[in-house]
Parts: structure tokens; C-alpha cells; sequence
């Protein structure tokens, strides 16, 4: 096991630098190479997850302390406090899930950057990326997922800069930033989290609201904790997406190579929605606030990048919305998954609507990622033929092509959450879960606490949230999907180019990557119970932060009260595409972009107090603090420090230029009596001395600090050394 876990995390970075090198000679081996890399992996983490899923494992790690499981795999002495990883199903799951979907991704780049620039780089911090996110995956402690997390955001900064474009680059820039200010806040977080727990470990840190927080009566430690977790939250939050640090998706995936896109949204904020998980399900496990904290962000971003995906008009922002919105639906689970898990501690067992919870977020999260993996490469597919993504110029784009359709299509069913694909399932779940906190909170009298935050109004107007926002999410789907392969474009000239691609859009390779991505997605909804419910099954452990039994109910995923949330948010998205898109968006047969400029949170708030109003606060108050000292000091000066003049100070050169200076003066005047009387000299000896003097102190300096005159010194001496030892040895 444990040279399959560094195979996994360590394999694909050694192999990015032999890609690099092999990329110097033939670009055609170094594809084929990365292609091998990554199957590789691939088939190791499939390997892995069998393993982990295996009845000796089971055993194992039933048989290990509940509260502290020692990582599998530990490396000492890397940066200070070593790397531990660990596994169990979860981790398992989505090492494989994110080696597929590099697979996928890296079989579809040969064609798509076939007229590339720098393609060497893309593949070699491709499977950089790789290795560093199955290390933040499999890690065993926040150490570890921090250091793996750093790697992970700096090589992929190289994805959204790839085109080296003003605006590649501009939204590099933000990236970058919100990578690194969110990767500081966290290892401050870190920093407060070991100072006042002792341990990085996850396992170890299980019930720690309780033990530092809730039942400790050092009220300062539990301060401390909270404050760890909301800087590691905040860290986390960034990379997964949340409001309000989501800025970076929109502006990084329009510009990024569609298969850097699909694993930027499908997977890396998948490392961010990782380090959420940890928090509530080991830190804050039964923390009604904390809970309620992940509900309000997931419902905020939810609905916030479900209304941006529905009124652009650009192809991959729209996708890059929908990420946000998602992510804002897992966090949604996330969040329940607290608040319910607060009330089985209360409860004093474990429930099956918290296992509900536990059960949606996973599967949303995987469902997400092999959703957006068939969506931005047929994305890709489209950008690659057209180099256009705003929806007027590759409307009717695919007129004529069945398989691009089909792809496309499983991919928007899936998302819009419609009965028979997996997106319906896990939406289904969080959606039963949200029923029933607001039916224990009706019934629970005798649990007061649990209403602090979430009345049951307030988890009402979550429900409808949540059911407004699946239907924006079939809205702007509609949109796309009408655009691209219903409708036709406006000059028929470029129709016609369209048309005339057919099976000339894409090669076998790139048909097969996303072929078989797109097919997994009906499947996964038609046999839920054989596929999801395993998959959550494998998963849930990782979760199950209160009691060790427990099991879920078998949900009835299609009967009539489930059918009716799908139903309402079909019937929302129903209405909303055909008042809002339709009737307001295209105007005389064009989308027209109403979203205000002023509404960006990066251009109009973000970047004027970073950039601008923080930079110039903090210069005044550093010219007044700095103002303030040169007063002190001058005050001092002039008061209890005066300065007086030395009783033999010079005006300029040294006692010894001056006692010359006067001898030469002496002289000077002797003759201008004498020899020089009919023409008298005027020089002055002290200032001409002290220049001389100055002079030749620089220049000693300046050959002193030379290395010719070390040079010089030393071969002196080697000299003096070498005519002393022959002296020595004549006589």
C-alpha cells in the first residue's frame, strides 16, 4: 500500500520532469508519454481504491483506535515536521476519481493544443498538478494538505496563464492572488490550530470543539480554535470557490485551455471542498454554529453563481458559474450535514438523515467533477474548431454532429438534476436532508439549541433556495444547449462552414475521452442504487463523525414526493428560460449580456481595496508615523540631545593633512616674500591636501574590496611562502 500511495503522489511529478525532457526532442513521444503517465496513475489509484475497499482493510482499520488512526504512510524530516498520508474509501474514491479525470483530460489535450505555443510547459506542470493533488487528497494531516495545496495552486497558475494573453494573464494575476492570500490565512489557521491542540493530525483533532471549545473552561482556547478554523475555512474556501472568494472561476476558466478548465472546476476546488469537509466533519463536529456558518456560505453561493451562470453570454464563463453554483449546492450538504450532526449528539445516536446528508454532499462532489469533465471538454471541442466562445458566434455549432450532442446533452441532463441522471440523486439527497433538519426542528421542543440560527421559516426559505436555484440551473443550460444545437447561426455563410465539419470536429482519441465521460453520467443515474449507493457507501466513513454504526435507509430516489422537487425546479427553469432568456436576454435575435459591469466584485470592490484605497491608507499612516519620528527626533536634537561642535573638529581631512597643510602654508608664504614676490601664490594647502587624501581613501577602498587585488594579496603571499620553504630547504 504504501508504494502505491507514493507511485500515486510522487510518480507523476518525476515523470513531468522526464516529459519535459523528452518534450525537447519529439512533441509526439512527450504526449504519448504524458498519456502512459497518466493511465498509470490511473490504474494504480484504481488499484488503490480495490484495496482500500478490501475485506482485510476493512478489518485493519476496524481494529485501529476510533479517535486516532496512525497515518499508512509516513516521510520524516520533509520541511521541518514531515508527510503523513493516510487512506480510507474517500480518499480512495477521489484519488481515482481525479486520476480519471487527468486521463481523460490529457488524452484530449494532444489534439486540442495541436497549434499551441509552449505546449512543453503545459505538460509538464500538468503532471506536476496531478501528483501535488492526490497528496492533498491522501494527506493524514494539515501539514501535509498545506504543503501539498501550495504546490498544487502555484503549478496550476500555469494552466490559466498558458495563452500568455493581457487577459490570460490579468486572470492569472487574480488567481494567483487569491491563491496565495487564501493559502496565508490558512497557515496562520494552522499555526492557531497546533499552538493550542498540539496535533496536525485530522484523526486526532476528532471532537476538539467539544474538548477545547463547548466542555473546556479555558474560554481563550476555544476563541483560538474558532478563529484556527475560520482562517483555515477561508483558505479552503478560496480554492473550493465560496462566496465571496469565487471571483477567480469566472475570469480563469474563460481563458484556460478547455482541459486545464475541466480539471481547475471538476477537481482543484474539489481540494478546497476536501479541506471543508475535514473542518466540520473533525474540528467542528457537532458545532451548531459552525454548521449553520457552512449553510449560509453554501446558500449565498449557490444562488449567486447560479444568477451569473444564467446571464452570461460567454460558453465556459457559464460553465465556470455553474462550478460556483455547485459548489454552493455541496456546501449546502455540508453545512446540513453539521446542523444534523449537532442534533445526534444532542440526540445521543446516530441518525439517518444526517447519513442523508453525509451521502448527497459526496455524491455531489463526485458528480460535479465528472459532469464538468464532459461539459468543458465538449466546451473545448467547440472552441478548438470555432476559437470563439461567446454564444452569437458558435450558435448552430452543432447542427449535424450526433456525438457531440449526445456528450453535451448528458452532461446538461445531468447537472439540471433531471430524474434518471446522477446529478438528480445527489440533489435528491440534499434536498431530503433540508426536509428533514426542518422536521426535527418543528419536533424538537426539547432541543432548544438547535434553533438558535435556522428557525423553521428560515430552513423553508432554504428549501425554496435551493429548489429556485436547481431551476436556474436548467435555465442557463437550456440556454446553452438551444444556442449551440437548436438554433442556427444568424450569417448563413459561417452555418455553413459548421455543417460542412460533420466527423471532421474531432479525432478518435478526443471522441473516446469524451465518449466514455459523458456515458458514465446516465448510467450513474439509471442504476442508482448499484452504482451511487456504493459509491457513497465507500465514502461515507470518511464523514461519519458521530457514532461508529449506523446505516442509511434505502432512499426511494423516484418516488412521488422526491419527483416533486425535480418537478418544481424543472418547472422554475421552465418559466425563468422562457421570461428571462428568451423574452429579455436576446434582442433581435442576439443574447445581449445584461449583467452591469459594476456588479463585479473583483474590478469594483476587490481590486480598488487591494489595489488602491488599502495601498494608500497604509502609506498615509506610514508618512505620519514616519513624520511624527523625524519631529521626536529633531525635538531631541534641539533640546535634550543638542548637537555642539568638537573643540578641534576640522572642517574637512584628517590632523595629519592639516599639520602638512600648514608646513606647505609656511613655505607658501616664505616665497611669496622672496622667490615669488613679484607673482605670489594663493593655493589652499588644507583643502588640496584633504582632497588628495579623500581620493586616495577611495581608491585603497575600492582595490582593497576588488577581487584582483585579493588575487594580487594571495599571490604574494603564495609567493612569499613558496621563497621561504626554498630558503629553508637550501639551507
Amino acid at each position: 500500500m504504501n508504494g502505491l500511495i507514493c507511485s500515486i503522489v510522487f510518480g507523476p511529478m518525476a515523470a513531468a520532469i522526464l516529459s519535459y525532457i523528452v518534450g525537447r526532442r519529439s512533441k509526439t513521444a512527450r504526449c504519448r508519454f504524458a498519456d502512459v503517465v497518466t493511465g498509470i496513475t490511473f490504474a494504480l489509484s484504481v488499484g488503490l481504491f480495490f484495496l482500500a475497499m478490501s475485506t482485510d482493510a476493512q478489518k485493519t482499520l476496524a481494529e485501529l483506535p476510533l479517535l486516532y488512526r496512525a497515518p499508512i504512510l509516513e516521510i520524516p524530516g520533509v520541511c521541518g515536521m514531515g508527510l503523513h498520508f493516510t487512506l480510507d474509501g474517500f480518499r480512495a474514491l477521489y484519488s481515482m476519481v481525479a486520476a480519471f479525470m487527468w486521463f481523460m483530460s490529457t488524452l484530449f489535450s494532444r489534439e486540442y493544443f495541436t497549434h499551441y505555443r509552449n505546449r512543453n510547459r503545459y505538460y509538464l506542470f500538468l503532471l506536476l498538478t496531478l501528483g501535488a493533488t492526490e497528496g492533498v487528497f491522501l494527506s493524514a494531516d494539515f501539514y501535509t494538505t498545506f504543503i501539498f495545496f501550495e504546490i498544487m495552486s502555484f503549478t496550476s497558475y500555469v494552466w490559466v496563464a498558458q495563452d500568455e494573453r493581457r487577459e490570460s494573464l490579468r486572470a492569472a494575476a487574480t488567481y494567483l492572488a487569491v491563491a496565495v492570500i487564501g493559502g496565508l490565512v490558512m497557515l496562520m489557521g494552522i499555526f492557531l490550530l497546533y499552538d493550542v491542540t498540539g496535533t496536525l493530525f485530522f484523526d486526532e483533532l476528532t471532537g476538539a470543539y467539544f474538548t477545547y471549545g463547548l466542555l473546556s473552561s479555558d474560554s481563550a482556547a476555544g476563541t483560538q480554535l474558532m478563529a484556527a478554523g475560520l482562517c483555515l475555512l477561508f483558505g479552503f474556501g478560496a480554492k473550493a470557490g465560496a462566496f465571496p472568494l469565487h471571483i477567480w472561476l469566472p475570469k480563469a476558466h474563460p481563458v484556460a485551455p478547455a482541459p486545464a478548465s475541466a480539471l481547475l472546476s471538476g477537481i482543484l476546488t474539489k481540494a478546497g471542498m476536501y479541506g471543508i469537509l475535514i473542518l466540520t466533519a473533525y474540528l467542528f463536529c457537532g458545532d451548531i454554529a459552525w454548521g449553520s456558518l457552512i449553510l449560509l456560505l453554501g446558500v449565498c453561493t449557490m444562488v449567486i453563481g447560479a444568477v451569473l451562470a444564467l446571464f452570461s453570454v460567454d460558453l465556459k464563463r457559464t460553465l465556470a458559474c455553474s462550478s460556483v453554483s455547485q459548489i454552493g449546492f455541496i456546501l449546502v450538504g455540508v453545512g446540513m450535514t453539521g446542523l444534523l450532526t449537532a442534533n445526534s449528539v444532542l440526540l445521543g445516536y446516530q441518525t439517518a438523515d444526517n447519513l442523508t446528508a453525509i451521502r448527497g454532499s459526496l455524491l455531489h462532489m463526485v458528480n460535479h467533477s465528472l459532469i464538468k469533465l464532459a461539459l468543458f471538454m465538449a466546451a473545448g471541442v467547440i472552441f478548438m474548431n470555432v476559437h470563439k466562445l461567446n454564444l452569437n458566434d458558435i450558435r448552430g455549432f452543432g447542427h449535424g454532429k450526433p456525438l457531440l450532442h449526445f456528450i453535451f446533452l448528458m452532461g446538461a441532463l445531468g447537472i439540471g438534476g433531471v430524474p434518471l441522471w446522477n446529478g438528480y440523486i445527489s440533489k435528491t439527497l440534499i434536498h431530503e436532508s433540508i426536509v428533514a433538519y426542518t422536521e426535527q426542528l418543528l419536533a424538537s421542543s426539547f432541543l432548544p439549541d438547535t434553533k438558535l440560527y435556522f428557525s423553521p421559516d428560515l430552513m423553508k426559505a432554504v428549501e425554496w433556495l435551493f429548489l429556485i436555484s436547481g431551476g436556474l440551473t436548467v435555465a442557463y443550460m437550456t440556454k446553452l444547449y438551444v444556442a449551440i444545437f437548436v438554433e442556427k447561426n444568424q450569417d448563413a455563410s459561417v452555418q455553413e462552414k459548421f455543417d460542412a465539419l460533420k466527423g471532421r470536429y474531432m479525432n478518435k482519441v478526443s471522441a473516446f475521452a469524451l465518449t466514455l465521460s459523458a456515458a458514465l453520467l446516465p448510467l450513474m443515474g439509471f442504476l442508482p442504487h448499484i452504482v451511487m449507493d456504493r459509491i457513497a457507501d465507500a465514502g461515507q466513513g470518511f464523514l461519519l463523525t458521530y457514532g461508529s454504526g449506523g446505516s442509511a435507509e434505502e432512499i426511494a430516489y423516484f418516488s412521488p414526493e422526491n419527483l416533486k422537487g425535480a418537478a418544481i425546479s424543472l418547472i422554475i427553469g421552465a418559466i425563468v428560460y422562457l421570461v428571462i432568456v428568451r423574452l429579455w436576454m436576446v434582442k433581435d435575435g442576439r443574447y445581449v449580456n445584461r449583467w452591469y459591469r459594476y456588479l463585479d466584485l473583483e474590478d469594483y470592490v476587490y481590486r480598488p481595496i487591494l489595489l488602491k484605497a488599502l495601498p494608500f491608507a497604509f502609506g498615509v499612516l506610514c508618512r505620519i508615523c514616519d513624520s511624527f519620528t523625524d519631529t521626536v527626533v529633531v525635538i531631541l536634537r534641539r533640546t535634550l540631545y543638542r548637537d555642539s561642535k568638537l573643540p578641534q573638529e576640522l572642517p574637512e581631512g584628517t590632523p595629519l593633512t592639516h599639520m602638512a597643510a600648514c608646513i606647505a602654508e609656511a613655505f607658501q608664504r616664505l616665497g611669496n616674500r622672496t622667490w615669488h614676490r613679484k607673482r605670489p601664490r594663493a593655493v589652499d594647502y588644507d583643502h588640496k591636501f584633504a582632497m588628495r587624501h579623500e581620493e586616495w581613501s577611495e581608491n585603497t577602498a575600492v582595490i582593497s574590496r576588488s577581487m584582483s587585488f585579493g588575487l594580487l594579496l594571495f599571490c604574494i603571499g603564495l609567493l612569499v611562502t613558496v621563497g621561504y620553504l626554498f630558503v629553508m630547504d637550501i639551507f
